[in-house]
């Protein structure tokens, strides 16, 4: 997990390493499950380190022990806005997109509907670059196979990005 969806997550509320855990969850469903606890907490401790997070004073948990609640700092929120902008297709991965379509609205950070077609753009920019790379080889070229590859990912990413675009929508005239 990238840590920008950290980041991004704690852009609504500042949070404890759980209860971000359990928004992960949330947004994921059953691929949360792989997750482990320790990737969350890594992250955090590796944001602190370079000044994106910060730790609030401790409040009690159960029992009575502290429980770290973390907040952005100005350069976290920076860096969330940064990570929203680009645009690095096919990574992200499925899901890593998806959780930047979900902290982006839960945080009012931006509008998931812009971020895809930002990303749809793109897209559509690397097909065209992968169909003329394929037109321009010469027949029985090896390489044509690996373009059609190509070709038929972004193909299956640009359908996709419209499945994330109707829910989108559907979500927003609800």
């Amino acid at each position: 997990m990238q840590q920008e969806v950290v980041l991004a997550m704690l852009a609504k509320e500042p949070s404890s390493g759980s209860r971000l855990r359990a928004r992960l969850n949330d947004a994921l469903g059953p691929l949360g499950e792989a997750m482990n606890d320790g990737q969350v907490y890594v992250n955090l401790s590796r944001l602190e380190k370079v000044g994106f997070i910060a730790r609030q004073a401790s409040t009690s948990g159960a029992g009575g022990a502290g429980r770290k609640v973390y907040e952005l700092t100005a350069a976290g929120s920076e860096r969330v806005v940064e990570w929203l902008t680009e645009v690095s297709w096919p990574k992200p991965g499925l899901a890593e997109f998806h959780l930047k379509l979900v902290a982006a609205a839960q945080a009012g950070l931006a509008d998931p509907i812009g971020i895809v077609d930002t990303q749809r753009r793109e897209l559509l920019r690397r097909l065209r670059e992968a169909g003329r790379a394929a037109m321009a080889e010469p027949e029985g070229s090896q390489a044509v196979l690996l373009l059609e590859g190509i070709v038929l990912r972004l193909q299956a990413d640009l359908r996709w990005l419209e499945a994330c675009e109707r829910a989108w929508m559907d979500r927003r005239n609800t």
